[in-house]
């Protein structure tokens, strides 16, 4: 059985979450999370990388860390392939971002695609992503009406 929507979305989470991810906004939290990973701050500062928004990998892990964000896209396309009318895995996918990102409000779906690394000429140009948008469009916009 294919794991739904949610349950991939959190299966990713608690893999980012377990992640050796570092994040420090003040000189105190950088000596902070330095130490933490057992390196001075001052001396091994070459072995850590920026990742922007204040977040910090080691060296060592940034590979790992490209790794398993491709992997999660990876699985998403996946299961949007293996999904063979879009009315399953692909209208879940939809409706739980709509809702997250207040599709029903706004009926602009600009932050519900952006959130899905998707854009409007993708969804039209693919029928089940089509037919998985709209479906999960309909349901959206009634539920705010």
């Amino acid at each position: 059985m294919m794991e739904s929507y949610l349950e991939l979305k959190k299966r990713h989470q608690k893999e980012v979450n377990e992640f050796p991810f570092g994040f420090a906004f003040s000189p105190a939290q950088f000596v902070e999370m330095m130490r933490k990973w057992g390196l001075d701050y001052e001396k091994d500062i070459n072995k850590i990388v920026s990742i922007g928004n204040g977040g910090y990998v080691q060296k060592k892990d940034r590979d790992n860390m490209h790794e398993m964000f491709s992997r999660h896209r990876k699985e998403i396309r996946d299961f949007i392939s293996a999904d063979e009318s879009g009315e399953e895995f692909v209208y879940k996918m939809f409706l739980r971002e709509m809702r997250n990102y207040g599709y029903g409000w706004t009926g602009d779906p600009k932050d519900t695609l952006e959130a899905l690394g998707l854009t409007w000429e993708d969804v039209q140009n693919n029928e089940k992503l089509l037919n998985g948008f709209n479906k999960a469009s309909e349901v959206a916009l009634r539920k705010v009406i």
